[in-house]
């Protein structure tokens, strides 16, 4: 008996010790999961005219002002972006975004029925005139909020979701701290001027992001332009104008008082690119929105968007320790994008890079790694997880002696 053949029967023999004795499953399968085990991909090159990209010059009237791409929260233009200013009714994002959030989650359904209280029906501003114990859906609730800015019905929500409402705006001042909004602090749901109660032109772009990436379906109540509630007898008119004069807008929110001026954060969607532009303590309605357009048609003029990756898309097949039978499919958990300037070059290329000790079982959509897209000087300008598609299942003992056997034993008696 050859040499080769005994090593082979000696390494049977010790694995069935390891099963039989001891109960381990030896670390046969290959660990290509190591965190540093980076594959670089391509290069890819958008058209481009080439030309030196420009950083704009504005001249404003309004106190702050912010332009960014809405998927990859790239910022393009900002003056004054972190001052502390009143937002008014561009409060009410954050009240919709909670409420969007417990929609999402289930815990509130369109038809669910809110119910004005007494102290709902006192609030002054922008209103429907919400009656103690009258009633709307939640559907309705919510298109009063975005169409007209009613602060009856939004003081009522949050009593509702936060089982008052002063723990309702604990939830939005914890929910600004967990996205970054570091100048940010909210004193009521509705914005009306209150001491303390802040924020500024960045905050309101990242808490913006957050509902129309998260909660898409805002803009089906951001669009409206005309509609009515209590059998039609109660008309409502947007209170953003821009909705029926700029292409592609889609949202978001308007908000002014004598204090805070005339503020807006919009939203509008051109060639698959979606920008958000915060103008914030503009002298007047038409200054406004004057200023809002300037910045956006600066985005869509200079800006465009690329898709990296697609969602779903199969980056790697890679063996996961402790299963020794079958390779695990590995693939982007959600579109890639980048923004970039129409008159510069544009190259990226792939790292992928794998968590460490990545051990069967796994579940399906679990992440085990990251893949990073970088420019020529290695800076990172896109990034997303890397997941499983399937479950990957723990190899039994069985498993391991069958396929040993079949690996090594028999094809070494084969070969005698």
């Amino acid at each position: 008996m050859s040499k080769k053949v005994i090593c082979v029967l000696m390494l049977f023999v010790f694995v069935i010790n390891l099963v039989v004795v001891y109960g381990v499953l030896p670390d046969f399968a290959l660990v290509e999961s190591n965190s540093q085990n980076i594959e670089g991909k391509k290069y890819k090159t958008a058209e481009s005219s080439l030309a030196t990209a420009t950083t704009p010059t504005f001249s404003f009237e309004s106190s702050a002002q912010l332009l960014m791409e809405a998927t990859t929260g790239k910022i393009i233009y900002a003056n004054n972006e972190n001052e502390k200013l009143l937002p008014a009714s561009v409060t009410k994002i954050m009240t919709l975004l909670l409420t969007m959030e417990e929609i999402d989650s289930g815990r509130l359904k369109y038809d669910d029925i809110l119910t004005c209280s007494e102290e709902a029906s006192k609030m002054g501003g922008s209103q429907i005139w919400f009656k103690e114990g009258e009633t709307l859906t939640i559907d309705e609730a919510i298109k009063c909020i975005c169409v007209v800015s009613a602060n009856d019905v939004c003081y009522a929500i949050g009593e509702l979701i936060g089982g008052s409402n002063e723990n309702f705006v604990k939830m939005m001042n914890d929910k600004a701290k967990a996205l970054g909004m570091e100048n940010t602090n909210f004193m009521n749901v509705h914005g009306i001027d209150e001491e303390g109660h802040y924020t500024s032109a960045k905050d309101i772009a990242i808490m913006s992001r957050e509902l129309i990436l998260k909660h898409p379906d805002i803009f089906k109540y951001t669009t409206i332009w005309m509609d009515s509630i209590r059998g039609g007898s109660f008309e409502l008119a947007n209170t953003n104008k821009l909705l029926k004069t700029y292409q592609g807008m889609n949202g978001l929110k308007t908000g002014s008082t004598s204090q805070a001026g005339f503020n807006l954060a919009a939203s509008a969607t051109r060639d698959n690119l979606t920008l958000i532009a915060v103008v914030l303590k503009a002298p007047s309605s038409n200054i406004r929105n004057s200023e809002i357009t300037k910045l956006l048609n600066y985005g869509f003029s200079n800006y465009t968007s690329i898709k990296l990756g697609s969602k779903g898309e199969v980056k790697s097949n890679i063996k996961i320790n402790k299963n020794i039978s079958e390779n695990a499919e590995v693939v982007l958990k959600e579109d890639v994008f980048q923004i970039t300037n129409k008159k510069e070059e544009s190259e990226y290329k792939e790292l992928i890079e794998y968590n460490n000790e990545i051990v069967a079982p796994i579940k399906a959509n679990t992440s085990i790694g990251i893949v990073k897209y970088v420019d020529r000087d290695n800076n990172i300008i896109a990034e997303s997880e890397l997941i499983v598609t399937k479950d990957i299942n723990k190899s039994g003992y069985w498993e391991y002696l069958t396929n040993l056997t079949s690996r090594f034993v028999i094809k070494e008696f084969k070969n005698m």
